[in-house]
């Protein structure tokens, strides 16, 4: 029996978990190195504690909490019901969350319980990042040795033809909607920011992001502009800023753009709130119509894909049956 654990940041699931979410977030190093190693706690607390105000008042206009794990939940329902049904033998699926419940090791105790003895590590990162799939593949990997399971990962996936092709339904179902307001329109991808630093020192994120770009333009014949969201900190960050692009796109005369957040597969605050609030209003007070395409979530053609790939890893590691 195998188990396939999907791995995501997580999100805090009540107001009150804003603040140690936040500090589970900044006590990793593999994000960001705050100081000496052993100041960072005491670091992450103080940012914890300075920012918990302005990102519980965004939560709280999204409903109070992350939907991130309940999505992540029906995702891994979804998938497990999928393979399941293509003859993978007997699977089971998890979400285990990178810096709240359910934690990846809760998951992989979970399965474990269940007679599990080999997991999939599953990053829903599509474009490898050492400060999203690289931190949550290194839990994950670092948990299951500790429970003695043989494990193996699916560490990304820009250009895999399902992935792209879920890409593609959304943003046509986009081009379609805009059509019936505006002859023409704008596609933007905006993209998590990285700082610069991890760029320079070689990790392929923007690189991954081309790659999606690339197959997912050769299937909708629409070109679009890359930005980047969700900054914060005085570091340099990967340019342009979403917000500045969109600005420059209104000053231009643009009066349609369709935003597809290219490096998010799930619903969270940077999609519902910071590009459908905060830039929706943005652009609406230029008099500019801003829509976002629909968010993967459990998208049967992005699950599909999953499957694709989770069939592919278990034959290649010879786990069937």
């Amino acid at each position: 029996m195998t188990g396939i654990v999907l791995l995501n940041m997580g999100g805090p699931d009540s107001l009150d978990a804003v603040r140690p979410f936040l500090y589970n977030l900044f006590s990793d190093r593999d994000i960001i190195q705050l100081g000496p190693s052993f100041l960072q706690p005491l670091i992450a607390w103080s940012i914890a504690r300075k920012r918990a105000p302005k990102s519980r008042a965004a939560y709280e206009k999204i409903g109070g909490r992350s939907p991130l794990a309940d999505i992540t939940a029906r995702q891994a329902d979804a998938l497990q019901s999928l393979l399941n049904s293509r003859g993978a033998g007997r699977v089971i699926v998890a979400s285990g969350m990178r810096y709240w419940h359910p934690r990846t090791i809760d998951a992989l105790k979970g399965l474990k319980a269940q007679g599990v003895k080999k997991v999939l590590g599953l990053s829903l990162y599509p474009h490898y990042s050492r400060a999203t799939s690289g931190t949550s593949l290194r839990d994950f990997k670092k948990a299951a040795a500790s429970l003695g399971l043989d494990a193996t990962s699916i560490d990304c996936y820009p250009d895999h033809p399902g992935y792209v092709a879920a890409l593609a339904q959304v943003v046509t179902e986009g081009e379609r909607r805009l059509r019936r307001e505006a002859e023409s329109f704008t596609l933007v991808y905006s993209a998590h920011s990285l700082p610069k630093s991890m760029i320079d020192q070689g990790d392929p994120y923007v690189d991954h992001l081309h790659r999606t770009i690339s197959a997912l333009e050769a299937l909708t014949g629409i070109r679009g502009r890359l930005c980047f969201q969700s900054r914060s900190g005085p570091v340099e960050w990967l340019e342009p800023a979403t917000d500045v692009m969109l600005n420059e796109l209104a000053s231009r005369g643009e009066k349609a753009l369709l935003v597809l957040p290219i490096s998010f597969v799930s619903d969270h605050i940077e999609t519902l709130y910071e590009i459908d609030m905060l830039y929706g209003d943005m652009m609406a007070k230029r008099g500019v119509r801003l829509l976002r395409t629909q968010s993967l979530n459990d998208n049967a053609l992005f699950i599909s894909a999953l499957a694709d790939m989770a069939l592919e890893k278990i034959k290649e590691e010879g786990w069937q049956g």
